[in-house]
């Protein structure tokens, strides 16, 4: 299935801000949502429901403000939620989202299947995280309407395939909403992507280091002096594979290095205090691409214009004669 129309009409720039633990927020969500691109929201940054319903409504609220005032057609919202909750979590959770206007649900991390009724009742897309074949072809079977296509070069928990061979092998398997996610941090990725086969890109670490991403100054500026070097995928930090940028680990104390090996999840080997996430920060190889911390604004702005350059490339492939 397309993107379906409506859902397509409001993407100026067909992009999702991606939910990020520890760094989405209701401000950051908001700012991509009033900039024309897909916003989004993690359950699992918020202490209660109430904490939660408090971001959906401050969303809700600057999406209508900017809409009175005469701006742009908003973004849709996207919210996170985890597929180990509960089930009557997972409603309540779902419940708040689809009453302020979220118009799609993002699983990761465990079997949707269980999930995707309650999504369908609530009018919801669901979307589900893949990182490999298998999990995509389980993802196709139960029926989602888009797959989070987690890529090579990814920050947080990423994959380990090119998205060269990645996305069109899903899209040989499935005719829903596809979405390549993974080192994207610039307008021409974004086309090249739909080039292979998706429909929408997902952009977390260049998003991280925007005015509006309420993180740790000193986070941003890792993502702007660093580059694709300094980006480790390794599973030493608390048992997954995962990517760490490396001065962020050696100012924990850890050495990028020597990573320990783990036998099992764990954190009881970090320093005290230390956690992952919130002490020891995530990025993907995208940071070669990221220069700067503007608005969010601005920065839709500028993908869109390396978006629309991209579009007009013509094709230096020639027709082949007859002879």
């Amino acid at each position: 299935m397309p993107v379906p129309s409506d859902l397509h009409e409001q993407f100026y720039v067909p992009v999702i801000a991606a939910p990020m633990y520890h760094v989405s927020s209701a401000r950051l969500a908001a700012a991509a949502c009033v900039a024309g691109i897909g916003g989004s929201l993690a359950r699992h940054n918020h202490s209660s429901n109430d904490a939660f319903e408090n971001q959906l409504s401050l969303v809700q609220e600057a999406v209508l403000f900017s809409t009175d005032q005469g701006g742009r057609a908003a973004g849709p919202l996207a919210v996170n939620v985890a597929t180990q909750l509960p089930e009557e979590d997972i409603r309540i959770n779902l419940g708040l989202a689809a009453k302020y206007g979220a118009r799609i649900a993002i699983t990761s991390i465990g079997d949707p299947s269980r999930i995707s009724p309650i999504i369908r009742d609530l009018g919801m897309l669901h979307f589900h995280d893949v990182t490999s074949m298998r999990f995509a072809e389980k993802a196709a079977s139960i029926g989602v309407d888009g797959m989070v296509a987690i890529g090579a070069g990814g920050g947080g928990h990423a994959g380990t395939i090119s998205h060269l061979v990645f996305i069109p092998q899903i899209r040989e398997i499935f005719d829903g909403i596809i979405v390549m996610a993974g080192a994207v941090s610039h307008g021409a990725v974004v086309r090249a992507a739909q080039i292979m086969g998706a429909d929408l890109a997902y952009m977390g670490t260049r998003f991280i280091a925007t005015q509006e991403a309420e993180v740790n100054e000193s986070y941003k500026a890792m993502l702007v002096d660093g580059t694709e070097a300094d980006v480790i995928y390794n599973a030493g930090v608390n048992g997954m594979p995962a990517s760490w940028l490396k001065a962020s680990l050696r100012s924990t104390g850890l050495d990028p290095d020597a990573m320990p090996v783990l036998k099992e999840r764990g954190t009881a080997h970090l320093p005290a205090g230390i956690m992952p996430w919130r002490d020891i920060w995530s990025g993907g190889q995208g940071i070669g691409l990221i220069h700067d911390i503007p608005s969010v604004a601005e920065l839709v702005e500028r993908l869109a214009q390396e978006y629309d350059a991209a579009c007009t490339i013509p094709s230096s492939r020639q027709p082949v004669k007859n002879v």
